[in-house]
């Protein structure tokens, strides 16, 4: 038998592990040294389970940019030792903390599979067992003794998705994310379906490399109709503002009116990075495609495509933080970096 595969559990917070005190009926934090009590299941995987806890677990509505270093620091740290990671994680902001990561790990040759539960450890009916247990199953697969996930994603009742891609789309469905633009990676059923052809390919002779510097100076803009002049100025004039997600409507259309394309290109002129995106769950914006496009596209505005905004406000936060000029960076978010958004 060869070398057993080694697995970094890094438990962040979040329901999955919690356990239900019967008595007082309060949710606690669970030790995670204890368990392969807990799941005895995990005794049937071939491979070598290390957890890791953040000192104080935090509920995933207080995850943060600093958090997100956090989880960087321990994979970092711990890279050489492992072959696979598996984050557990509260699923609310989950999808924001998967897209950074996969900014924040550049040349990834490893799996980071994000998990979590929409019901505690210890419940009855819980989701936890099977999302921890099939996530680490996942972040052990090797052919020829080479991880077959070398991306960050994101793992929930049966299906492995690019985690860049995801969006919480149920608060109380045990299916609480979506992938609307880009299929799943794999599917578990009685066989666990690995979709070859949709994994992220790396380029073995690049060097794994961690990022930690991000740029939290943005904001995300919805749309809406009675949006008006006072409200859009007062966001536009933010002090230290960097950039800004704006969700249009439909393929990227917004109002015609005047005075919103002279603020929206006044703020441009003057350096802010706004980048289109829609605010359909699905879909891509096509800039030009309408009339109520074309002036954004004159404006050169951002292209976000079929970027979501999750994944378009932590690529803001990058490459903020890593200091590329305003020359490239209108190219270089257009770009697909980690699979995150579509070629063309």
């Amino acid at each position: 038998m060869g070398v057993k595969t080694k697995i970094l559990l890094i438990y962040t917070g979040g329901t999955i592990g919690m356990i239900k005190d019967y008595e007082s009926g309060a949710l606690k934090a669970f030790n995670f040294n204890n368990l392969m009590k807990r799941i005895p299941e995990l005794t049937q995987l071939a491979c070598t389970i290390d957890s890791i806890s953040f000192d104080k677990p935090i509920d995933s509505s207080n995850m943060n940019p600093s958090h997100w270093v956090a989880i960087t620091n321990i994979i970092e740290e711990h890279y050489t030792h492992y072959d696979g990671f598996v984050v557990l994680h509260g699923s609310d902001t989950m999808s924001y903390t998967a897209a950074a990561l996969s900014y924040m790990l550049e040349n990834l040759g490893k799996p980071v599979v994000l998990t979590g539960s929409q019901l505690p450890i210890g419940d009855l009916r819980t989701d936890a067992k099977e999302n921890l247990i099939t996530s680490i199953q996942i972040a052990a697969l090797r052919e020829e003794n080479t991880a077959v996930i070398q991306e960050v994603c994101l793992y929930f009742e049966y299906k492995l998705y690019r985690g860049n891609r995801t969006t919480k789309v149920n608060a109380e469905h045990f299916e609480a994310f979506a992938s609307l633009n880009y299929p799943e990676l794999a599917e578990s059923g009685v066989h666990l379906k690995i979709n070859k052809e949709y994994l992220k390919k790396v380029k073995k002779e690049k060097q794994f490399k961690a990022h930690k510097l991000l740029d939290d100076n943005v904001v995300i803009l919805k749309l809406f109709p009675g949006l008006n002049q006072n409200v859009l100025n007062s966001v536009l004039n933010i002090p230290n503002l960097k950039g800004l997600v704006l969700e249009t409507y439909g393929a990227g259309n917004a109002p015609t009116d005047e005075w919103l394309l002279n603020s929206l290109k006044k703020a441009i002129d003057s350096g802010l990075y706004i980048v289109n995106v829609t605010q359909c769950s699905g879909g891509s914006v096509l800039l030009g495609q309408y009339e109520t496009s074309e002036e954004l596209q004159h404006l050169q505005i951002i292209n976000g495509k079929d970027i979501t905004t999750e994944a378009a406000v932590t690529k803001l936060m990058y490459l903020l933080g890593t200091g590329v000029s305003p020359k490239l960076f209108k190219t270089l978010f257009e770009t697909p970096l980690r699979g995150e958004m579509q070629e063309k």
